[in-house]
C-alpha cells in the first residue's frame, strides 16, 4: 500500500508541475487511483510556426506521457479553417498539420496524433456537436469564442464560429478522453465541455491548463496583457530563431525588477526550468563567469535584488531556450519539406 502511494503521489506531481488550474484535483485523484493508463488531449490549430508559449503544453505533454497517460494531440484542421488560420487554405493547412505533428514528434514523443478531418467523418459526431450546442446558450457560446483568440463579435459576421465551441467539445467525448489539456485561454471550452457532460449524462473530463506565456513587449506597451502570439513578432520568440536572433529579441524584451508581468521571468518558470532542470546562466568570464542556481526560486531571488543583472537574465535566457529548441530546429533541417511548404503559406 505504501509503495502504491508513492507511485500515485509521483504521477500526481508529474501531472500538476506548473500548471495553473486544474478542474478538479479531487476528480484527478479518483483518475490516477481507477486508471494505470488514463487518455489524455489536447488540441492544436495549424495556425503557422510555434513559437516558446506552445511549448509549455507541449512540455505537459511530456510530463503527461511519463506519468502513464496516453496523450493524444488533436491536430484540430477543420478548426483552423473555421478560425480563418492560413488564409483558410486547405493545403496550407495540411502543410500545418504536418509541420505540428513533426515538431510534436521531435518534442514530446510518446503522443498520439489524430486529425479533426478524421473525427468530423466519424458517425454521431455531427449529432453530437448539436446535442453539445442543445445543452448550452447562445450567449454561453458567445463568451466561449474567446478560445479561437475572436472578440464576441466575431461570430455575428460568421456563422461557422459559433460551431467552434461546441466542436471542441465534442472532440473531448469523441476521443474518449479522461483529461482535457491547453493552456488557460482554453478554460471556456473546458467548463463548457465539463457542464453539456453533466447535461448529457457523459463522463466529465478533468481539466488541466497551463500558464500563458507574456508577450515580450510587456504590460503597457504595445501587446498589453496579451499572450505571446505570433501575431506580434517583436513580442514572440519563435522556436525557429537562432541565437543571435533570440538575443536581440530579448534585448528589447520588457524586464521589470519586480516579478508580476515579467516575460522573461515567465519563460523560466513555465518553460526553461521544468524542460532543462538545471539553471544556467551564461556570462563570458570579465564579467564573472557562468551562474548557476538550484531552483528557479533562487533565479527570481537573485534578479530581484540586483544580483543578477537584466542583460546577463536575458542572455542566459537567449542561450537555454537555443538549448531547449536545437533539436526542433535540427529536425527541420533533415526533413524540410513541411517547414518549407508552410514557410512559403506565411510568406
Amino acid at each position: 500500500m505504501a509503495c502504491f502511494s508513492l507511485i500515485m503521489s509521483n504521477r500526481k506531481s508529474l501531472v500538476l508541475r506548473g500548471v495553473a488550474e486544474c478542474v478538479t484535483e479531487s476528480e484527478l485523484d479518483k483518475l490516477l487511483s481507477e486508471k494505470e493508463n488514463p487518455r489524455a488531449y489536447i488540441g492544436f490549430e495549424p495556425s503557422g510556426l510555434l513559437h516558446a508559449g506552445s511549448l509549455v503544453p507541449m512540455l505537459k505533454c511530456r510530463n503527461l506521457v511519463d506519468a502513464g497517460f496516453e496523450v493524444i494531440v488533436l491536430l484540430a484542421d477543420w478548426h483552423g479553417y473555421i478560425n480563418d488560420k492560413l488564409g483558410g487554405n486547405w493545403k496550407n493547412l495540411k502543410a500545418g498539420v504536418e509541420y505540428q505533428r513533426q515538431m510534436f514528434t521531435a518534442f514530446a514523443p510518446g503522443v498520439k496524433f489524430r486529425t479533426a478531418s478524421e473525427l468530423v467523418s466519424e458517425e454521431g459526431y455531427w449529432e453530437m456537436v448539436l446535442r453539445v450546442s442543445k445543452a448550452s446558450s447562445l450567449k454561453r457560446m458567445r463568451r466561449a469564442l474567446s478560445i479561437m483568440g475572436r472578440d464576441e463579435s466575431d461570430g455575428d459576421k460568421d456563422m461557422s464560429k459559433f460551431f467552434y465551441p461546441a466542436m471542441q467539445a465534442t472532440d473531448i467525448y469523441a476521443l474518449n478522453v479522461d483529461l482535457a489539456l491547453g493552456g488557460m485561454d482554453q478554460r471556456h471550452a473546458h467548463m463548457l465541455a465539463r457542464d453539456a457532460a453533466d447535461k448529457l449524462k457523459l463522463p466529465k473530463p478533468v481539466a488541466l491548463h497551463t500558464p500563458l506565456l507574456g508577450s515580450l513587449s510587456g504590460p503597457g506597451r504595445m501587446d498589453t496583457d496579451a499572450k505571446m502570439s505570433k501575431s506580434d513578432p517583436n513580442g514572440t520568440l519563435l522556436i525557429h530563431d537562432g541565437k543571435k536572433k533570440l538575443i536581440k529579441k530579448l534585448s528589447k524584451a520588457y524586464c521589470p525588477l519586480e516579478r508580476e508581468g515579467n516575460p522573461v521571468l515567465d519563460i523560466w518558470q513555465h518553460l526553461l526550468e521544468p524542460a532543462l532542470g538545471d539553471i544556467v546562466i551564461e556570462r563570458p568570464e570579465k564579467f564573472g563567469g557562468n551562474l548557476s542556481f538550484e531552483s528557479y526560486g533562487e533565479l527570481e531571488s537573485s534578479y530581484l535584488s540586483g544580483t543578477l543583472h537584466p542583460l546577463d537574465l536575458k542572455n542566459g535566457t537567449a542561450s537555454a531556450l537555443f538549448q531547449l529548441i536545437k533539436p526542433m530546429q535540427d529536425t527541420c533541417l533533415s526533413e524540410p519539406d513541411s517547414y518549407n511548404t508552410l514557410l512559403s503559406a506565411i510568406k
